[in-house]
């Protein structure tokens, strides 16, 4: 339940943040994106990531996009700013298939986020993945406590737009 003194949070696609302010509602809708969100109960600082795509960028170019490396980012801040890594509890939201064509984009990204949980040895506490609708996500990174709001209307589900290829020009002519 949000209060007059909320200070809401966006968390785009590719993005990640990190408060111990119990002001702060850190906000996102996923479709077939995964939101992970930590949490250290004793310094009550958390955070949440927001990732397109399972793995690693296989460019090397370390987009936050892609799931391994928004991990690192968000745990690497937490460290940083005081969590300790035996603390860190974790949950894991959306990875939907939201577009009947997509593929397993979102079963790949919840795996993908589950794997990472369990090799790097984090408390896994929740998890609210999969399914056909897409979600928003509301979570208190001084808390822990994550809501979600399952969004029926594929409308308010943010696509992540396809990336087309404009031809570069050449000075020469073509001709229908």
């Amino acid at each position: 339940m949000l209060k007059s003194t909320d200070n809401l949070c966006s968390v785009k696609q590719g993005e990640f943040r990190i408060s111990k302010s119990t002001n702060d509602v850190q906000v996102c809708v996923l479709g077939s994106c995964i939101a992970t969100c930590f949490y250290d109960p004793i310094t009550r600082l958390g955070g949440m990531n927001h990732f397109l795509l399972p793995g690693q960028d296989p460019g090397a170019r370390q987009e936050i996009k892609y799931g391994a490396h928004a991990m690192e980012q968000l745990v690497n801040a937490l460290l940083r700013a005081g969590a300790a890594r035996h603390n860190l509890q974790v949950q894991i939201f959306g990875g939907a298939k939201v577009i009947k064509s997509g593929g397993n984009i979102g079963l790949n990204n919840a795996q993908f986020a589950r794997q990472f949980v369990s090799e790097e040895g984090f408390e896994l506490t929740k998890t609210d993945v999969g399914g056909t609708c897409g979600r928003r996500l509301m979570y208190r990174p001084a808390t822990g406590v994550a809501e979600v709001e399952i969004l029926r209307n594929a409308a308010a589900v943010p696509q992540a737009t396809p990336v087309r290829n404009i031809p570069q020009e050449t000075g020469s002519i073509e001709l229908f």
